[in-house]
């Protein structure tokens, strides 16, 4: 997930930070992690690895390495 860095843009547009920032240890909580950025996180995770991912599980998610962990990519 953090080598893919079309990706990583991607998923830093989600927050509107600078894609260096998107590190395992990257805060979601600190960055507005609501309802918009988990179903885009979930378009995301579908367009560049294929992986469906569930919406309740990415609530409880509070770093990027949370959400890697959910699925090993």
């Amino acid at each position: 997930m953090f080598e893919n860095q079309n990706f990583i843009r991607e998923f830093a547009d989600i927050f509107e930070v600078d894609p260096s920032l998107i590190k395992p240890d990257f805060s979601l909580i600190d960055n507005n992690w609501d309802s918009l950025a988990i179903i885009s996180t979930i378009a995301l995770l579908d367009e560049h690895f294929g992986v469906i991912v569930d919406g309740k599980k990415l609530t409880n998610c509070t770093k990027a390495s949370d959400i890697a962990a959910l699925f090993s990519i």
